[in-house]
C-alpha cells in the first residue's frame, strides 16, 4: 500500500508543478516529454543491426549473418523466437532500470514501457498476450511490486494487448543472479518457474511476449519460456527495457554493478 500511495502521489505532482525531467528533475518545456535533452541523449538505443533472437547490438552489418543471429544464439538456439530491447544497459538506461527495480521509482515504468513499445513494434502483434517474468513472493513483499509486472501493465495500456501479470510464479527464492556466470544462473533458475493453473487454458494456443526489465544471459527468460511452451503456448518472444552487452556482463561479474 505504501508503494502504491507513493506512486499515486508522484503522478499527482505532475499536474500541480511545472513539468520536470523524470530522471534528473530539470525543468522541461511543456510537451517536451518525460526526459530532458541531456538525459535523453544519455540513452543508447538498440538500433539495427542487432541479433534477432537476443537483441545484442552488432558493431556493423558485416557482423550480422544471413539469419540475423549472433554467434552464440546460432550455436545455443534459445527457446524463444525473437528478442527486442529498447536500450543498451549503460549510463542513463541503467539509472532508469535500477531506479525502477530497487529505488521505488515506479513512475519509471511509464518511461521505459513507452520506449519498449517502439522497440517491440514487430512482435507486439494483435494476437499476443503479455506475461512478465515473476519474482518470488518474499521479494515481492519486501519491494512492494514486481517491476516486470509494472512494465506489462503499462505496455498493455499503451498497446491494448491482453496481459496476465500473474501467469507465472517462482516456486522458491533464488540467490541474486547479478554476479553469476551463465552456468550459475541456469543452475539457480532450473525448475523454479511454474504456470499458475488458472491461466493454463487462457494461454493455450497463444503467442506470448515475455517482458522483463533486463536481459543478460537469458537464463531466466529461458526458464520462463520453457514453462510456457510446455503448457502449449504457440511461441514466445522477449521484450526488455535494457540489453546487457558482453562488456557490461563481465564488469558485473567483477562486482562493479548491482543489477
Amino acid at each position: 500500500m505504501r508503494h502504491f500511495l507513493v506512486h499515486l502521489s508522484r503522478h499527482f505532482l505532475y499536474f500541480i508543478i511545472p513539468a520536470g525531467c523524470a530522471s534528473c528533475g530539470e525543468e522541461i518545456a511543456e510537451g517536451g516529454g518525460r526526459l530532458c535533452a541531456r538525459c535523453y541523449a544519455g540513452l543508447r538505443f538498440v538500433n539495427a543491426p542487432f541479433c534477432d533472437a537476443c537483441a545484442v547490438p552488432f558493431a556493423s552489418t558485416e557482423h550480422s549473418e544471413a539469419d540475423g543471429l549472433c554467434l552464440e544464439c546460432r550455436q545455443t538456439g534459445p527457446l524463444w523466437q525473437k528478442g527486442r530491447a529498447a536500450f543498451v544497459y549503460e549510463e542513463q538506461a541503467r539509472q532508469l532500470v535500477l531506479g525502477l527495480k530497487y529505488g521505488g521509482r515506479t513512475e519509471y515504468a511509464d518511461i521505459l514501457a513507452w520506449f519498449m513499445v517502439q522497440a517491440g513494434k514487430d512482435i507486439l502483434r494483435d494476437d499476443v498476450v503479455l506475461v512478465p517474468v515473476p519474482i518470488h513472493r518474499s521479494r515481492l513483499w519486501r519491494r512492494g511490486y514486481n517491476q516486470a509486472a509494472l512494465l506489462v501493465n503499462v505496455l498493455s495500456r499503451l498497446t491494448g494487448r491482453e496481459c496476465y501479470p500473474n501467469a507465472l510464479r517462482r516456486k522458491r527464492s533464488t540467490h541474486p543472479l547479478a554476479r553469476l556466470t551463465r552456468g550459475g544462473r541456469r543452475k539457480q533458475v532450473h525448475d523454479v518457474m511454474v504456470l499458475n493453473s488458472r491461466y493454463r487454458e487462457k494461454l493455450q494456443g497463444r503467442h506470448v511476449v515475455l517482458v522483463d526489465d533486463i536481459l543478460t544471459t537469458g537464463a531466466t527468460a529461458e526458464a520462463c519460456t520453457k514453462v510456457l511452451l510446455e503448457n502449449n503456448c504457440i511461441s514466445v518472444d522477449i521484450l526488455v527495457a535494457a540489453r546487457v552487452t558482453l562488456f557490461e556482463s563481465l564488469e558485473r561479474q567483477k562486482g562493479k554493478f548491482d543489477a
